[in-house]
C-alpha cells in the first residue's frame, strides 16, 4: 500500500514538472528550430568571447607593415596563418574579430543587466505605489524617450569621454525605460490579484508585496524584452566605436574596425566587410532567438 502510494505520488511529481508553465515553455521554444539554431550561433559568439586568448590564432594588436592589408586566404597572396586577411597595419582581421565579440557581448550584457535592474525597481514602485512616485516615473521615462537613443548616447560620450565604463553607463542611462514601462503595466495588473490581495490583508510591507509576491509573476515578459534589446544595445556600441566615441584603439571593437577599412573599401573590402557580418550575424541571430523566447513565453501566442 505504501509503495503503490509512493509510486502515485512520485508519478504525480513527475507530471507537476512536465506540466510547469516554465518547462512547458522551454520546450516550446525548443521546438522551434530556427529560434534554437539562433540561440547556438549566439552561443558560439558567446564562447568565442569567454574564451579569445585560446581561440585567437594571433595577437589582435600585433602589427606587421609587410602584411599590411593581405587579403583573404582564398585570395591570391593569402596565408592560412591570417584566414581572413589583415588591416591597414598588418593585424590579424580574425583575431580582432574573436576578441571584437568580447567588447560586444560584454557591454551588451552590462548594459542590459544595469538598465533591467534599475528598471524592474522603478517599474515596481511606478505600478504599485501610484500616485507622485508613478507620475515622476513616467514623466521621466516619457522625456528620455522623446530624445533619439543615438544622439542621446553621443551627447552623454562627449561629456564622459571614452572607455567601456563610460559606454556602459551612456547606452543604460535610456535603456532602463523600457523594461521600466513593462514592469509597470505588468505590476498594474498584478497588484489586484488574488495572492497580491490575500499578501495585503496579511499585513504584508509594500517591499515584500513587490519583491516576493509580484516581481517573481512579472520576470517572462522582462527576459525577453532584454533579450531584444540587447541586439539594439550591441548596434548602439558599434555605431559609437565606429564614429570614435566608443573603445578607443588598439582595443579591437567590430565598430572601429569597420571604421578603419573605410579608406580600403575598394582595394581591400575584407577590412570592413568581415566585422561587419560579424554584427550583422549576432544581431540577426540574437533577435532570431528573442522572437522564439517571445513566441514560446507569451501566453497571447498559444491562444
Amino acid at each position: 500500500m505504501s509503495a503503490a502510494a509512493d509510486k502515485a505520488g512520485g508519478a504525480a511529481s513527475a507530471s507537476d514538472r512536465r506540466d510547469s508553465p516554465f518547462l512547458r515553455n522551454l520546450g516550446n521554444f525548443a521546438g522551434n528550430r530556427m529560434a534554437l539554431a539562433a540561440a547556438a550561433v549566439v552561443g558560439i559568439f558567446v564562447v568565442l568571447a569567454v574564451f579569445a586568448p585560446l581561440i585567437a590564432p594571433q595577437d589582435p594588436n600585433e602589427t606587421d607593415l609587410f602584411r599590411r592589408l593581405q587579403p583573404p586566404v582564398w585570395m591570391a597572396g593569402g596565408d592560412w596563418a591570417y584566414p581572413l586577411g589583415c588591416d591597414g597595419l598588418g593585424r590579424d582581421i580574425l583575431s580582432r574579430i574573436v576578441y571584437g565579440a568580447r567588447i560586444s557581448i560584454f557591454i551588451g550584457a552590462a548594459v542590459i543587466l544595469l538598465a533591467t535592474t534599475v528598471g524592474i525597481m522603478a517599474g515596481l514602485a511606478a505600478g504599485y505605489l501610484r500616485g507622485w512616485v508613478d507620475v515622476a516615473i513616467s514623466r521621466l521615462v516619457d522625456i528620455l524617450l522623446g530624445f533619439p537613443y543615438l544622439i542621446f548616447a553621443i551627447g552623454l560620450m562627449a561629456m564622459m569621454g571614452p572607455g567601456l565604463q563610460n559606454i556602459v553607463i551612456a547606452l543604460a542611462y535610456k535603456e532602463w525605460v523600457i523594461p521600466c514601462r513593462v514592469v509597470r503595466g505588468e505590476t498594474l495588473a498584478a497588484r489586484e490579484i488574488e495572492y497580491v490581495e490575500a499578501a495585503r490583508a496579511l499585513g504584508a510591507s509594500r517591499g515584500h508585496i513587490m519583491l516576493r509576491e509580484i516581481m517573481p509573476n512579472i520576470l517572462s515578459p522582462v527576459i525577453v524584452v532584454s533579450t531584444i534589446r540587447m541586439a539594439h544595445v550591441i548596434i548602439l556600441e558599434a555605431s559609437l566605436s565606429f564614429l570614435g566615441l566608443g573603445v578607443q584603439p588598439p582595443t579591437a571593437s567590430w565598430g572601429s574596425m569597420v571604421a578603419d577599412g573605410r579608406a580600403f573599401i575598394l582595394e581591400a573590402w575584407w577590412v570592413s566587410t568581415f566585422p561587419g557580418l560579424a554584427i550583422l550575424l549576432l544581431v540577426l541571430s540574437i533577435n532570431v532567438a528573442s522572437q522564439g523566447l517571445r513566441d514560446a513565453f507569451d501566453p497571447r501566442f498559444h491562444e
